[in-house]
């Protein structure tokens, strides 16, 4: 209590076991320390969410400040940091994201270091860290250089490959941020002397930490056990820079030499100084590092940056980070460049409403006629998005249930014609139309042990009341939602049902434009095709296909033509005027094909192949129109199912081995954002079921979302792009998980 007018300039605060303080005595002494507290390097210890708490909530006053706990999932840095220069969180392991609020009172912070945590959305992280107007040096993975004189040393073999089995016992630390970068200046200069080679390739930035920070921030490595899954994804400093391979010789002389590489994913960047070969490869990679284009996204986002990932950023750097965001990326909806508030938005619509009555009816508008219907909800889209990079997410909680009635969707689609409904069908053969907006239920139908998972979902267009749903035990039925209960009460009448004959393992069913004919595909090479009106099955054309047809739909204007998709890699198109035996067009994937749909004008089919390969095709002829950039997982199993948003102006796409939603322009394939599903507990990871656009509301949309761990259901979530907000609700402890990810669409 006596330092401020003791002889004591500063106090460091180090906690590495958790028998020396608990949080409220810890947080007693560094409050008490005050101003002159400097460093804090407080370790995954038994201090509790409240010490957390308080830590994020009122701030410290120190200037370096190192903590890994594994107890919260979004970072919310909301107190004053006033002194802060310096922010470690690297092995957080259950670091997800940033709240939105997160950085908002560290006008200091210069350098920020979270390796090995489980961040992966480039948008959101990019919107926190913008916050931080003093950041020159960020770091989510570290490069660190290994000896090709003693391979064994890391386990990594001559020519870059690291060993399945390695012991990465002496990879659980990473120097303090600050403490060494690799330049690539010095490394593609030609006129760069050696004098000493390990100082040269590790040189700590003089622009960056002046004499103060360097004298007061001491090596803070962690020895402490760690998760090292990340490790398996390792990858060499090639693969940011390919094609670079980088010699020193004897001479102490840099030469450049470009080379092909030999694999796709792996490159070497070696220096030859001496006998001495050396090889970099990424330590503690967070998740995002593996998103395509991270550097130079980060890079032209974060324009005062000079420092990533330990690499110094170049002047050419900058310049292709610039290039490759905008092939790859859309800043804006409608590909508007800059920022703009709705009022400015508003006003310019008024004073232009205002000049062109005042014209006369000769002048011509100073816009096109055919753009103007589109220009402003366009122009007002991209303003609403450009100050909410946080969408809001909100799970359906269904209403009105006189039980204690816990459901578990498993597949849903959006009312043609009524913007207010929904329905969904579940694991347990319920089929349940909701009211979206208050999210009451308009009918309920059970299952009475004569359905089991309900997979396939389909509304007729002239008759807004029926539907026709399919389970995965072959029953086939419509029903009249108007003489349906509301309530759940167990009891349901077959007077508005209409019963089919049944197909087998069924997995997708879709009505005609005209609400005639329906189809029915599943785990089988054939395709069933039912008369509506009559209630008959017409015909079964078999092997349309090599493989089981995971999804079968109609086109969505013209009544005899559909579209197939199997795990053949096939997408066909076919036309029922003509007999079905020989397919209008074939296009293949380089892997299963998981689902395909048609635009809402007919003229592309979006087709969904596992692993996120998704392509658009020409409707006309199959011509391939366009391919989404979305990076593989390398998992056999991650089924990717994608939709049209807005229209056909976007699409969205989603995958059962990742928790994100992707949003791309269908015109361009440049990716808008990504959506991150997370629960709100710790380890509560989500994978995207399903996935479907508002068809009436622009950059809205649905995800049927499972969570991975036992005992855990499915929900129905709501996204709005347009609005700003975190997640609504917590998922609760008595979910349970969905099986069969690949069934339907």
């Amino acid at each position: 209590m006596n330092l401020d007018t003791s002889e004591i300039e500063a106090v460091d605060v180090r906690s590495e076991s958790s028998c020396v303080l608990n949080g409220e005595y810890a947080l007693s002494l560094m409050r008490a320390i005050n101003q002159k507290l400097q460093v804090v390097d407080l370790q995954d210890l038994s201090f509790g969410k409240d010490f957390l708490r308080d830590i994020s909530r009122r701030g410290l006053a120190c200037q370096v400040l190192t903590l890994k706990s594994s107890r919260f999932q979004k970072l919310n840095l909301i107190g004053e940091f006033m002194h802060m220069h310096t922010l470690n969180l690297d092995f957080s392991s259950t670091l997800m994201s940033f709240q939105e609020d997160c950085f908002n009172c560290m006008p200091n912070l210069m350098c920020l270091s979270m390796c090995d945590t489980r961040i992966t959305n480039l948008w959101t992280t990019v919107a926190a860290l913008s916050k931080l107007p003093s950041l020159v040096e960020l770091r989510f993975q570290y490069w660190q250089y290994c000896n090709d004189a003693d391979p064994e040393t890391y386990n990594i073999s001559p020519c870059g490959k690291s060993d399945g089995n390695a012991d990465f016992s002496l990879l659980n630390s990473v120097p303090f941020i600050g403490e060494s970068s690799t330049d690539t200046r010095e490394l593609t200069d030609p006129n760069f002397s050696v004098e000493d080679p390990l100082r040269n390739f590790y040189s700590f930035d003089e622009e960056v930490s002046n004499h103060d920070v360097q004298s007061m921030v001491e090596d803070s490595s962690d020895d402490s056990e760690v998760d090292f899954t990340s490790l398996n994804h390792r990858y060499w400093l090639s693969d940011v820079f390919p094609g670079w391979n980088f010699q020193v010789p004897l001479q102490n002389e840099l030469t450049l030499q470009n080379e092909e590489m030999k694999e796709s994913l792996q490159g070497t960047f070696t220096g030859h100084i001496a006998d001495i070969s050396m090889k970099y490869m990424s330590r503690h990679a967070s998740p995002i590092c593996y998103e395509k284009h991270y550097r130079e996204f980060m890079i032209a986002s974060l324009p005062n940056l000079k420092i990533l990932d330990n690499v110094h950023i170049r002047k050419i750097d900058k310049e292709r980070a610039t290039g490759i965001f905008s092939q790859y990326f859309e800043y804006l909806p409608y590909r508007w460049k800059h920022k703009e508030s709705v009022v400015n938005i508003l006003q310019k619509r008024e004073i232009k409403s205002g000049h062109i009555k005042a014209r006369s009816s000769k002048c011509r508008p100073s816009y096109p006629s055919g753009k103007s219907q589109y220009l402003y909800t366009r122009s007002l889209s991209a303003a609403k998005m450009g100050s909410s990079t946080w969408p809001f997410l909100h799970p359906l909680s269904i209403l009105g249930c006189e039980l204690d009635k816990g459901f578990r969707p498993r597949q849903f689609e959006y009312h043609p014609s009524d913007s207010s409904l929904m329905v969904f069908g579940t694991l347990d053969g319920e089929v349940v139309v909701i009211n979206h907006e208050n999210e009451h239920i308009v009918s309920y139908i059970p299952s009475l042990g004569a359905m089991n998972s309900v997979l396939g979902l389909c509304w007729l267009k002239k008759y807004p009341s029926k539907l026709i749903a399919g389970s995965d035990n072959g029953s086939l039925k419509l029903y009249d939602i108007r003489h349906t209960p509301k309530k759940i009460t167990g009891i349901y009448g077959n007077s508005s049902c209409v019963t089919f004959d049944e197909f087998d393992q069924l997995t997708s069913v879709h009505v005609n434009s005209t609400d005639e004919l329906f189809l029915a595909s599943g785990y089988s090479r054939n395709v069933a095709l039912y008369d509506i009106n009559s209630g008959k099955r017409l015909e079964v054309f078999t092997d349309m296909h090599h493989g089981h047809i995971n999804v079968v739909k109609f086109a969505n204007h013209s009544p005899s033509i559909f579209a197939t998709s199997s795990f053949d890699q096939d997408v066909k198109m076919w036309d029922l005027r003509q007999k079905p035996i020989h397919p209008c067009f074939t296009a293949s994937s380089s892997r299963g094909n998981v689902m395909v749909c048609f635009s809402p004008d007919d003229q592309y089919i979006l087709a969904s192949a596992v692993d996120n390969e998704v392509k658009q095709l020409q409707a006309v002829d199959g011509r391939l129109h366009l391919v989404f950039d979305i990076a593989s997982t390398g998992s056999s199993q991650n089924y990717t199912r994608s939709y049209y948003l807005n229209g056909r102006d976007y699409i969205i796409s989603g995958s059962c081995d990742e928790h994100v939603v992707r949003v791309c322009c269908a015109q361009t394939g440049r990716r808008l954002r990504d959506i991150s599903l997370e629960g709100r507990s710790l380890g509560s990871s989500m994978f995207v079921q399903s996935l479907r656009g508002d068809p009436f509301r622009d950059f809205n949309l649905s995800v049927l979302a499972a969570y991975m761990r036992p005992g855990s259901k499915s929900e129905i979530v709501k996204v709005n792009l347009l609005a700003s907000g975190g997640h609504a609700k917590d998922d609760s402890d008595d979910q349970r998980l969905c099986p069969s990810p690949s069934m339907g669409a």
